[in-house]
C-alpha cells in the first residue's frame, strides 16, 4: 500500500508534536516527490512544527507556498505560526508585517495572532505597537489571554509609561466583569 495524504499528514504531525521541525519539512517534500499535493492540514503542520522550532525563514515559506497553491481555508493557522515563529525569534518586524498582511487579505485575525505580535513586540521593546495591539484585539472583541496584557503593563512600566498600565489594568478588570 502506497502512503498518501492522509498518512503524510499524521506523520507531519507526529513531527510537529515532537518538535522535530526537520523530519516534518522531510515528510512535506516527500509528499510532492510521491506526486502527492499537499492539503492545508500538511501545510498548517508543518507550518507548526517550525514554529514550535522558531524556525521563523521556514514557516513564513510555507506560508507563502500555501498561498501560491491557492489554499485558504485555515490558512489563519499557518500564518499564526509565522507570526509565532518570527515572536520567538526577536523578528518583530516581520511579525507585525504578518499581521498586516493578515489584514490586507481580509482574513481575520485570531486571539492567538493578537497574542504572538504582542510577544513579538515585547522582543523588540515595543510597548507602543503592543498597546495598540490589544485595543485592536478588544476592538474586533478579541481578548488575548491575561498573559498579554502582562507582557504589555510591564513593557509600559519598563518604559516609564505607568498610566498606560493603569489603563490596561482597567481594561483588564472590565474583561473579569463581562
Amino acid at each position: 500500500m502506497k502512503p498518501d495524504v492522509v498518512i503524510y499528514n499524521a506523520g507531519i504531525s507526529a513531527c510537529e508534536k515532537g518538535a522535530q521541525w526537520q523530519r516534518a519539512l522531510s515528510l512535506f517534500s516527500e509528499m510532492w516527490e510521491a506526486q502527492l499535493a499537499p492539503s492545508v492540514v500538511s501545510f498548517n503542520a508543518a507550518s507548526s512544527a517550525c514554529e514550535k522550532c522558531g524556525q521563523w525563514q521556514h514557516a513564513l515559506l510555507l506560508l507563502s507556498d500555501c498561498w501560491d497553491s491557492k489554499m485558504h481555508p485555515d490558512v489563519m493557522i499557518s500564518y499564526n505560526a509565522g507570526i509565532g515563529a518570527c515572536a520567538k525569534c526577536m523578528q518583530w518586524r516581520r511579525a507585525l508585517a504578518l499581521l498586516s498582511e493578515v489584514r490586507e487579505v481580509r482574513l481575520e485575525p485570531t486571539c492567538i495572532s493578537y497574542g504572538s505580535g504582542v510577544s513579538a513586540c515585547e522582543s523588540g521593546a515595543q510597548w507602543q505597537q503592543a498597546l495598540l495591539l490589544l485595543r485592536e484585539a478588544r476592538w474586533r472583541k478579541l481578548d488575548p489571554n491575561f498573559h498579554a496584557y502582562g507582557i504589555v503593563a510591564s513593557m509600559c512600566e519598563q518604559g516609564g509609561q505607568w498610566h498606560q498600565a493603569l489603563s490596561l489594568l482597567r481594561d483588564v478588570s472590565e474583561i473579569v466583569a463581562e
